[in-house]
This record gives C-alpha cells, structure tokens and sequence, in this order.
C-alpha cells in the first residue's frame, strides 16, 4: 500500500490520543464487548490490555482468541460524521508471557501509570493481540485496510 506510512501516523497519533477500546469477543455464537484500557506497540503489530483471570472476558478469550478492537476519537457531535476516525484491529489474543510479557508491560504501563497495581496484581493476566489487519474509517464512509505483515 503506497499509503501506509499515513495511516501508521495516523493509527500512532489515534493510539497516543485515547486510552480506551472496545473489545469484542464472543463465546458460543454470543459476541461480547468490553472497555478496555489498551496501548499499542511502535510497530503497531501487538495491542495489550491487562484483565483478571476471573472475567467472562478472558473466558472467552480463552474459549475462542479471535477479538476486535475499536479505537475512535469522536466527540458525539455532528462534526463527527466528517472529522472522527475510528480503527477496528482484528487479530488473536493470548496471555503475554516471558519477556514479551515485560516488554509489552513496560509500554502499557507507561501509557497507564495509573494503573499499575492493577496490571501487575498476581490475579491480572497481560493479554497481547497480534493485530492481522486494520480497518481505518474516515470521513464517515471512506474505509481502508492495513495489513500488517508477520
């Protein structure tokens, strides 16, 4: 894609701005969805998000490690329909472990401080998502893909 340095700037600069995403899984055909504070990895190939063991959200994770991730900027205002972006990842979560575990730590951590006790609490798992594509809407109706490559 000739664009593709845009629209990384574009997913960096959207990823820095918010601190939620809506997380979608399912579980025996019912989807389910869920805020979660998320960071990004520079290369934009992993997203983390941190969630206790004992959630229906990491049963379904577990059940079934397909899962969606929305990211937007709107304001709820008219001028949404021209100037909000919103980007759906779409990739396969698992618990982060090892080394990639600390890594992915250290960035979540910095983008939520506040958030520390939570995330490194014996009960909390670091969930990372390799992210297979991107669906960046802009303008209300124009879509583009970013597949990111292995």
């Amino acid at each position: 894609m000739k664009n593709a340095d845009g629209l990384e700037s574009l997913l960096r600069d959207l990823f820095r701005s918010q601190g939620l995403s809506v997380l979608a899984t399912q579980r025996e055909g019912q989807p389910f969805t869920n805020l979660v504070a998320f960071a990004a990895t520079d290369d934009l190939k992993h997203l983390a998000f941190a969630t206790t063991r004992a959630t229906r959200k990491y049963a379904n994770l577990a059940a079934d490690s397909q899962v969606a991730m929305l990211v937007d900027n709107r304001r709820n205002q008219i001028s949404d329909f021209e100037n909000a972006a919103a980007v759906t990842a779409i990739g396969k979560a698992e618990e982060a472990r090892g080394e990639h575990r600390d890594r992915l730590l250290e960035i979540y951590l910095s983008k939520h401080p506040h958030l520390k006790g939570f995330a490194t609490s014996p009960n909390c798992a670091l969930m990372k998502v390799t992210v297979e594509k991107y669906d960046i809407v802009r303008r209300f109706q124009h879509v583009v893909e970013l597949r990111m490559k292995p």
